[in-house]
């Protein structure tokens, strides 16, 4: 192919800088001027200055529209990218919604409210189990009889007292310093060989108007029973009056010097006496006193209950 006319321009045979060589300017190319081409005669027309092509107006900014709405566009010459040739398609994601009345969805509250219900459940079950567990060693504690503070019938130390009840198959017996003192009665511990616990025993006696009160509780049966008092004397015979339930029996209890001690020697002049009194059932009241007429110079060390083995 040589230079040259080869006719009628195409618009591939165009060169925009034609005028710039000899045989584009054999063939009339021209420099551009105006609005006009360049090039060629006749050359398409395909390059346009800045600003004068437009491929549609600049859309308005978008309206704003609720939240999960998707705006409406009020320009009519806009196109969406994926239209344009060879552009890939592209896909709307879907939005999540909420619904709470008024076109949302709000929280899932009937998942949270049975979630609520099966925690309470669970709390309300494991303290039924934590109860009956703790019942069942309380049941325990006291089957077994373990206890760990002392009871009415326990005590750390014994306390005197004025009442004494029997055992069950048993007649009551109690220690002359737990009974009721009065007339100028009071215990001591000088005279060794008194049965009482700690050797103490009821001094005092020896004198017109004293007496010691014993209130007996748990008489099973009203009848006759045997009161045995253990005694101490120097040698010399000795007694006293009693009193059942305010009643003076007609004869003395008699301390007698069964035992033949020497005279003035109250260590061996420990011994045991006895008297009948009628006792009523349930709580009976036994006074031994020193009245006029009687020879009260005893010491007192323990009472004591025991069926009529006359009867």
């Amino acid at each position: 192919m040589t230079a040259g006319n080869n006719g009628a321009s195409t618009p591939e045979d165009d060169d925009p800088f034609g005028y710039l060589y000899a045989d584009g300017q054999a063939n009339g190319a021209q420099p551009p001027s105006g609005a006009g081409g360049y090039g060629y005669p006749g050359s398409v027309n395909r390059v346009r200055a800045v600003g004068q092509r437009q491929y549609g107006q600049q859309a308005p900014a978008a309206a704003t529209a609720p939240y999960g709405q998707v705006p409406q566009q009020s320009n009519a010459h806009y196109a969406a990218p994926e239209t344009f040739p060879g552009s890939a398609p592209t896909t709307q994601q879907p939005q999540p919604s909420y619904n709470d009345g008024g076109g949302r969805r709000g929280p899932n509250t009937k998942g949270l409210l049975i979630g609520a219900i099966a925690v309470v459940a669970a709390v309300v079950i494991g303290i039924g189990v934590a109860m009956m567990g703790g019942d069942g060693d309380k049941d325990d504690a006291g089957g077994n009889g373990a206890s760990t503070s002392p009871t009415t019938s326990q005590s750390s130390e014994p306390s005197p007292s004025s009442s004494q009840s029997a055992a069950a198959g048993e007649l009551p017996k109690i220690d002359a310093k737990a009974l009721r003192l009065d007339g100028g009665t009071a215990i001591a511990s000088d005279v060794k060989g008194a049965d009482a616990e700690g050797g103490v025993y009821v001094q005092g006696f020896n004198q017109v108007g004293a007496k010691v009160t014993w209130t007996v509780n748990g008489i099973e049966k009203a009848g006759d029973y045997r009161l045995y008092v253990r005694f101490g004397i120097p040698g010399v015979d000795a007694n006293g009056t009693l009193t059942v339930n305010g009643k003076a029996n007609t004869q003395p209890l008699s301390m007698k010097n069964f035992a033949g001690s020497p005279e003035g020697d109250w260590e061996k002049g420990w011994q045991t006496t006895w008297g009948l009194v009628s006792l009523t059932k349930g709580t009976n009241t036994i006074e031994l006193s020193c009245q006029q007429g009687n020879q009260c110079n005893a010491l007192l060390d323990q009472f004591s209950l025991t069926e009529n083995r006359d009867q």
